[in-house]
């Protein structure tokens, strides 16, 4: 994992330079190095990615496209380890619903998004919002 940090650190500098902080390709690069982060349980980095990468996603895209949603889901993520029950509940809402505009109710996205918000509420003991 330490490589791939420093490949996506080295890719993101790189394109911060080339193409400036808010590009959308520096943008996924920025949500990468988040998943990165994630993957190393380094929450709290993984968060202030994903909040860049929000951010951007937001001005470039807008709050509905499909590429804004992957990284409101991501940070929904973060927000469930970090035992942020309330915000990740927010972020996988948000996600749901976008998705479910965009892609409808059985895309393989949409429905990582069912999931997560599942384990979310049956980690909370909220049995009936789990299983439905």
């Amino acid at each position: 994992m330490a490589e791939a940090e420093a490949m996506y650190r080295r890719a993101l500098e790189g394109k911060e330079k080339a193409w400036g902080p808010e590009h959308t390709s520096t943008l996924d690069t920025v949500n990468n190095l988040g998943n990165v982060y994630a993957d190393q349980g380094k929450m709290a980095e993984a968060e202030a990615m994903y909040r860049r990468a929000l951010e951007g996603k937001e001005k470039a895209w807008g709050p509905k496209h499909t590429s804004t949603l992957d990284t409101v889901n991501n940070l929904g993520n973060v927000y469930a380890d970090q035992g942020k029950m309330a915000e990740a509940e927010a972020m996988y809402r948000r996600a749901l619903e976008g998705t479910e505009k965009a892609w409808g109710p059985e895309h393989p996205s949409t429905l990582d998004t069912v999931n997560n918000l599942g384990i979310l509420y049956a980690d909370q003991g909220k049995r009936a919002e789990a299983e439905a």
